[in-house]
């Protein structure tokens, strides 16, 4: 592995600095030989790690492991901060008050010079920035660790567009250099653990890794988040409960991204909200709608919905921005899911244990019994309750538990949607924490069963297959007169010639074996008399 030696220094005393060495002294090591690095390699390598964590100043360890956990990750720098909010989504993997604090982290850091943006523009096109807009905005409106965004108006010489406010989002000039030495860095990391900790295979760090390298190479095309909006905005077209801005694909490449610049309130702002006239409860309603909506209509749901991405407009209509993290379900997933939901609120836990049989999800041999007692003893005690008095992110610990001892298999598609129930979660307490989620989800899950079974979804099948039907219908002839060409009546008559053959000789032996039973019992009855 060509590991950057400086870099790795960097790292090495930033996680000494802020104590995280407690976490390896923490843990018990394994391995193997055939991994080069055993048991006794990892009793050295804590032995000395134990020998300089002696000669550190003790009050380093004073705040709790998972706030200097997340201040490290945030003194490291945009790529490890970004690390720390997709690891905060795989509560399998970690303890409760480390995921809680991970999900603390902040995604804002300073904006690069105004001066770099434009030239990032003008190389994007080919063309000076005046050619593009008529007023492009020096200062960013936004800025994260991948790209920040600036206010512009469009100049358009067809017309068409000239003279709409729009967003244009820029990728950070020179960051691939940077991630690819901090994912090299992570992934060594990631391979230690695995050969140096007991729990190392079952964590699959460097599969988490990889995770997340897929999602931040995503985020680094914008040409594939501006897809990603067309898409959602079409899913919602004419939709009362949420607006997408609309992208205009002449001014958007890989690393720019232009769209409709959307006039909101920060959804967070809910004192600003309820000055305007918006109604909290039935907003906080709409938002749970908009996201069961999406995962069990489309299969197609925006995956980072934190407040900073949701926006109200004075009419309250969810306004949705930032789509560089989308997940995407399969029919089978929505059949499986919409099952274990409907199951769940009805409080049926032995339906919920026999789907995840059904479903692959758990061992074949595991015992329905024994699933359904423990998916019943996490699951009974948060019903009843309002929303202010669940925390989801217990009751996903106690889950993942049960997942442990039963073997079950964390599906990969389900990640992303446990992190925007999480999400969705958080914006629902903060608008009404006396919000039931049971009671406003399940109207919408029972409506959505209803059309995929019954005459609904008949008919539906026959629209999606009539195509298809009108396309192979007059080819039929023809596929009748090949089926009964003299070649393959031949080839027919051989085989049922060969059959009959068969038959003969199977019904010849029946016979014998016949005859030789009935001679058995004949001697058996003559000698008995």
């Amino acid at each position: 592995m060509n590991i950057p030696l400086v870099r790795l220094g960097t790292i090495l005393r930033v996680a000494l600095r802020h104590g995280l060495d407690e976490f390896a002294l923490q843990a018990s090591y394994g391995g193997t030989s055939t991994a080069g690095v055993g048991t006794g390699a990892g009793g050295i390598g804590r032995k000395l790690l134990g020998a300089l964590s002696g000669l550190l100043p003790a009050q380093r360890l004073q705040a709790p492991r998972g706030q200097r956990l997340r201040l490290a990750l945030e003194e490291l720098g945009p790529i490890f901060v970004k690390f720390g909010q997709v690891l905060s989504t795989r509560r399998d993997l970690l303890p409760t008050d480390i995921a809680d604090e991970l999900a603390r982290l902040q995604d804002q850091v300073p904006p690069f010079d105004s001066a770099l943006a434009r030239r990032e523009v003008e190389r994007a096109f080919n063309q000076p920035v005046e050619a593009l807009f008529s007023h492009f905005e020096s200062d960013p409106v936004a800025s994260a660790s991948v790209a920040q965004v600036h206010f512009a108006t469009l100049r358009d010489a067809s017309g068409k567009h000239d003279g709409l406010e729009v967003a244009v989002k820029i990728i950070r000039p020179g960051l691939l250099p940077v991630i690819r030495r901090d994912l090299a860095l992570m992934d060594a990391a990631a391979w230690l653990v695995e050969r140096l900790f007991a729990d190392g295979p079952r964590l699959k760090p460097r599969e988490v890794v990889a995770e997340f390298a897929r999602h931040l190479h995503d985020e680094l095309d914008l040409m594939r988040e501006a897809a990603n909006a067309s898409q959602l905005r079409r899913n919602f077209a004419h939709s009362p409960m949420l607006a997408v801005p609309e992208v205009y694909w002449d001014w958007c490449a890989l690393n720019v991204m232009t769209m409709q610049r959307m006039h909101g309130v920060p959804v967070s702002q809910v004192d600003v909200l309820r000055s305007q006239g918006v109604d909290i409860p039935l907003l906080a309603r709409t938002g749970v709608e908009i996201f069961f909506t999406q995962v069990f209509r489309d299969g197609f749901f925006h995956a980072d919905m934190h407040p900073g991405n949701i926006f109200v407009s004075p009419q309250g209509q969810y306004i949705a921005l930032d789509f560089g993290i989308m997940g995407t379900l399969s029919q089978r997933d929505k059949h499986y899911l919409a099952r274990n939901f409907l199951a769940f609120f009805n409080r049926d836990y032995r339906r919920v244990a026999e789907v995840h049989l059904e479903s692959g999800w758990v061992p074949p041999e595991t015992r329905v019994e024994e699933l359904e007692t423990a998916i019943r003893s996490v699951c009974e005690p948060i019903f009843d309750r309002p929303l202010q008095d669940i925390r989801f992110g217990h009751v996903l610990l106690r889950l993942f538990q049960v997942s442990r001892r039963f073997n079950v298999e964390i599906q990969p598609q389900l990640v992303l949607l446990q992190k925007t129930l999480l999400n969705i979660e958080g914006l629902g307490r903060q608008l009404d924490p006396q919000l039931d989620l049971w009671q406003t989800a399940k109207p919408f899950l029972q409506r959505w069963m209803n059309e995929q079974v019954g005459w609904r979804a008949l008919l539906r099948s026959l629209r999606e297959e009539a195509p298809a039907w009108a396309n192979t219908l007059p080819a039929l002839p023809r596929l009748l007169h090949r089926a009964l060409s003299d070649e393959r009546i031949d080839q027919l008559a051989l085989l049922l010639q060969e059959t009959a053959r068969a038959n003969r000789r199977r019904n010849a032996l029946l016979s014998l074996i016949g005859a030789a039973l009935l001679l058995s019992l004949a001697l058996q009855w003559a000698w008995f008399l």
